[in-house]
């Protein structure tokens, strides 16, 4: 039996087919390194990349073959463990979520540390005062049963409905260093540590509202938001921030909540 040929004709690839994906990007990214100097810098690199894959994907290369001394975060590379978060192109953005195609690729793609937090090396911040501010709204069910529960702890669907959109929150810290009162005073709780207090805040089965209000209450606590919606813009996971500040400041004037 004679076996089958592929005609020619049929095996010609499509037009445009054989053409490389890839393109030269211009990733301008602000280098510090305070063994080495006390002043940032600019540094770019070119880059071979199909413009579908995201910004992590280049930092990567970046590192891998370009620059073994470029410094950044990153850990699931899908958008569940915040630790990549940066400003890129002047907004806060998580890495790995931002495709290389959706910022304009002709151009320098930009990115830098984000503000608010002192710089370490490179994109890597100290992130010890933003999750100081976390502790600090006690974010974990308090009860006045110091007893462990012999049952579980029941709870409606609308009940669960009231703080499900902060439940949301990774960590990333993209509100918080979005926020223009936290740049010019690092003391303000933030907007991540009042999403995470509004969470438990408004928990039909936690009994320390109250405690966690009168934290809030404080000279550095809600009171300080200007409501711009920087935070709101900001967040990944695309939170209501501000309303739910609102809905923290309106529980203490009211204390309903």
């Amino acid at each position: 039996m004679a076996t089958p040929v592929l005609d020619k004709a049929d095996s010609a690839p499509e037009p445009g087919f054989a053409d490389s994906p890839y393109i030269t990007v211009t990733f301008r990214i602000r280098r510090f390194n305070p063994e080495v100097s006390a002043e940032a810098f600019w540094d770019d690199f070119q880059v071979e990349i199909d413009p579908k894959e995201r910004v992590l994907d280049a930092l990567h290369k970046i590192k891998w073959e370009l620059d073994g001394s470029l410094t950044f975060r990153r850990s699931c590379a899908h958008g569940i463990c915040g630790s990549d978060a940066m400003r890129i192109n002047g907004k806060n953005r998580l890495a790995c979520k931002t495709l290389i195609k959706d910022l304009n690729p002709a151009k320098p793609i930009t990115v830098e540390a984000i503000k608010g937090l002192t710089v370490l090396k490179d994109l890597v911040v100290d992130m010890d005062p933003f999750f100081q501010a976390y502790r600090d709204v006690m974010p974990f069910l308090i009860t006045k049963d110091t007893n462990e529960p012999t049952r579980e702890r029941l709870q409606t669907a609308e009940d669960r409905e009231r703080f499900d959109d902060t439940t949301k929150c990774i960590l990333c810290a993209a509100c918080t260093s979005s926020c223009p009162v936290f740049w010019n005073d690092g003391q303000y709780f933030g907007p991540a540590a009042i999403v995470n207090a509004h969470r438990f805040i408004f928990d039909s089965r936690d009994e320390a509202g109250e405690q966690r209000l009168e934290i809030l209450n404080d000279r550095d606590g809600v009171w300080r938001c200007r409501t711009t919606f920087n935070c709101t813009d900001a967040c990944p996971r695309g939170i209501e921030i501000t309303k739910a500040i609102q809905e923290v400041k309106r529980a203490l004037i009211t204390r309903r909540y």
